[in-house]
């Protein structure tokens, strides 16, 4: 079995050469730092302020509205764009391929930042699944983010709406006639970021997790 083999599925309307490397610049395109961009100019290190996380709502409770709209705006932008490149050279398909490559950068990046590594200190890919699904899957996108901000507007909790809306997510797009494998990818997104959200999970158990308007 080839390392190509995994892929095969997804990715069957373009050569193998080729759809490497679309995944592989789709993880690179992942691990830009959008958040440590955005906060640059604020002296912020958004990965050792606040909650740790290079995500948008820790970067808008660490550093302000607008580096916080920034890192929103750049983190979904990484997942449309990697989704729609591989659309556009490889099929449906591909686009998702690229879409969880990119998804799978931004969570567990590898990538050189000051004097040494970022080193698997990524996001929680809220935001760039946000990217691959409004390219991808726009009508299931509309129904994920209806449950984000059902969830989110209930539970005042940030967190809740966003592992509501990744749970959503494939379910909507499977019963809007997504192919079983592109389904399997977006519950695998999933995954990825309810696991990165095991932190929040366990505040949340304890009634500790910050609600909207409220600092930490």
């Amino acid at each position: 079995m080839s390392v190509f083999s995994p892929l095969s599925p997804l990715v069957a309307t373009t050569s193998p050469g080729v759809a490497v490397a679309c995944v592989a610049g789709a993880y690179l395109l992942g691990t830009f730092p959008s958040a440590w961009l955005a906060t640059r100019r604020r002296g912020v290190d958004p990965t050792a302020a606040g909650s740790g996380n290079p995500g948008a709502t820790n970067v808008y409770r660490t550093a302000g509205r607008r580096a916080g709209m920034l890192t929103l705006v750049g983190d979904v932008i990484k997942g449309a764009v990697a989704a729609a490149v591989g659309w556009a050279i490889g099929g449906h398909g591909l686009g998702v391929a690229c879409g969880v490559a990119a998804v799978v950068g931004h969570v567990a990046p590898l990538t050189p930042r000051g004097s040494g590594l970022r080193g698997l200190r990524g996001g929680k890919g809220v935001a760039t699944v946000a990217g691959i699904a409004l390219v991808l899957f726009p009508l299931a996108a509309l129904v994920s983010a209806a449950a984000f901000g059902a969830v989110t507007a209930i539970s005042r909790t940030v967190s809740l709406g966003s592992i509501a809306a990744v749970a959503v997510l494939p379910a909507a797009a499977g019963a809007m006639g997504a192919p079983g494998r592109e389904v399997a990818a977006l519950a695998g997104c999933a995954v990825i970021v309810i696991a990165r959200h095991r932190g929040n999970i366990g505040r949340l158990w304890r009634g500790e997790e910050p609600h909207l308007g409220t600092a930490g």
